[in-house]
């Protein structure tokens, strides 16, 4: 039994040894195997049964002890980080809901004037569409022929002499043939 253990304890060093030997100075490798020959065979087979046992052995070599103490001094700083960040996080929240709340105000103002602007761009486009052109040069024609038949119908009255008449009817049924020219032109040519 003792050959077995040793066997895979050389089996074990020497696997050990070939793995860290890039890692573990030769002298300390050296070390390590000097402290292992020292051990009993009970004292091995504890070390191997027995992860207390084990543990304390290990952290018994100073390159261990440092990389603990390395390890410990991590995450001592690493917890003051923490702390720290844990500290800020109120004032974090805190600017986090008024960039929020500045964000959701600009944005209901400037949402308001683009909906203003997007009705004003409609009305805009209406008005000037083809179809509002045509419309409004035929209202005009309208009001037009409206009127000159008004005057018409003072001149038949009586209510206005023929040289007025002639002079105001003569301008209303220039300015609807123009309109109504116009109005033409604009129809046939497809705006």
């Amino acid at each position: 039994m003792s050959s077995r253990i040793r066997g895979s304890q050389e089996h074990q060093n020497g696997s050990s040894s070939s793995s860290h030997t890039s890692h573990v100075p030769p002298s300390e490798a050296a070390g390590l195997k000097t402290t292992l020959k020292d051990k009993s065979v009970d004292e091995l087979r504890k070390l191997l049964s027995n992860k207390d046992a084990y543990q304390q052995f290990l952290g018994s070599f100073d390159e261990v002890k440092i990389q603990n103490n390395l390890k410990d001094e991590l995450c001592k700083e690493n917890m003051q980080l923490v702390e720290e960040n844990l500290q800020k996080e109120p004032r974090i929240l805190e600017l986090r809901n008024q960039c929020r709340i500045i964000w959701t105000t600009e944005l209901a103002v400037a949402q308001e004037k683009l909906n203003e602007l997007e009705k004003q761009k409609e009305e805009m486009s209406k008005l000037n569409s083809p179809l509002s052109f045509l419309q409004r040069i035929q209202e005009a024609m309208n009001r037009t022929e409206e009127e000159s038949e008004n005057l018409h119908q003072q001149v038949l009255d009586r209510e206005i002499d023929l040289g007025a008449f002639l002079q105001k009817y003569k301008k209303l049924r220039t300015a609807y043939h123009r309109k109504s020219l116009i109005h033409l032109a604009a129809k046939t040519s497809n705006i």
